[in-house]
């Protein structure tokens, strides 16, 4: 029998935060302004609910990644601080509010995930098509990254998202495959490579992924994720530690030092993941609109559009 790595006889109980996982408190007006607008267009946002340890400094830069199709979720992922329960039903006005903050706030990438939606015959992929749409009009020229769930693997919703043409299309597997049936009960890791590899099917699309340290993985077990993804037609991924967002959640297993996230990162530009943002804090929207440039521009300079300077 596997031992449960997420226990309380396993986890890293009663030991201090590192230092390099401590954040400060905000020291901008800026993210005062920032949570103000999000609230006055009635919006949400995975940074506030899902406890964010870098809310703070994305807020103070005037970013935020909208979380649509309401604030209940229908799984309960043990890592995950949204709440579970039966959601409201969609709000049509949502994809205009969402377009009219973005446009406030002068983004230009705008980052959108939901809640997962089992309850939706199409799981959201229509609603998430029509924030799409709704910022193409609104802020034309403005990068989207669309960070999606599984749509319980239905390639037919999945597909109403990808016609939507966003810039990036993200989804996580969140943590390796032998620790699925304690982090993520309700989804499949298998299923999330499929969703990854008809993403990378489509010309142009960049597809990206991301998932956390410091729930009971091995070192082993974290580069074959990176492997995984890889061959999946991933040209991001994002590799960060897990910190549980509150006391009911499961402590770490253990805090990964820096040079471990350094040597994951190293080992995917290795295997040809140019893409590579591994570090403590990162999730998967943090800096989101930096490292689409950058990949953007590495992108064009192995095509031999520019020098790479």
């Amino acid at each position: 029998m596997t031992a449960d790595p997420l226990s309380s006889s396993a986890s890293a109980r009663g030991k201090r935060l590192p230092p390099w996982l401590k954040v400060g408190l905000p020291r901008s007006a800026d993210f005062s302004r920032t949570a103000s607008l999000v609230a006055a267009h009635g919006l949400c946002t995975v940074c506030k609910n899902a406890r964010c340890p870098n809310i703070f400094e994305c807020y103070s830069r005037g970013t935020a990644t909208f979380l649509i199709l309401g604030e209940r979720c229908t799984r309960n992922c043990t890592f995950c601080n949204i709440a579970s329960g039966a959601p409201s039903p969609p709000d049509p006005d949502e994809p205009q509010r969402v377009a009219r903050a973005a446009l406030e706030l002068g983004v230009r990438h705008v980052v959108v995930t939901s809640v997962t939606r089992d309850d939706l015959p199409d799981g959201g992929a229509g609603h998430f098509a029509a924030v799409t749409a709704r910022l193409r009009e609104i802020l034309p020229g403005a990068g989207v990254e669309l960070l999606t769930p599984d749509f319980a693997g239905s390639a037919a919703s999945l597909d109403v998202v990808l016609d939507a043409a966003p810039d990036i299309f993200n989804h996580n597997v969140e943590t390796v495959p032998e620790l699925y049936p304690l982090v993520r009960p309700q989804a499949d890791y298998d299923r999330s490579l499929a969703v990854l590899r008809r993403a990378a099917s489509r010309p142009g699309m960049r597809v990206k992924s991301g998932f956390m340290l410091g729930f009971g993985e091995s070192p082993d077990q974290a580069r074959r994720v990176i492997t995984d993804l890889a061959r999946a037609g991933c040209a991001m991924i994002t590799v960060g530690q897990y910190l549980r967002p509150s006391r009911r959640h499961p402590e770490p297993v253990r805090y990964v030092h820096p040079d471990e996230f350094a040597e994951l990162a190293a080992f995917g530009r290795d295997i040809g993941v140019a893409g590579m943002f591994s570090g403590p804090l990162v999730r998967s929207s943090y800096h989101a609109d930096e490292r689409a440039a950058a990949q953007e521009a590495g992108r064009v300079a192995a095509a031999g559009g520019c020098d790479g300077a």
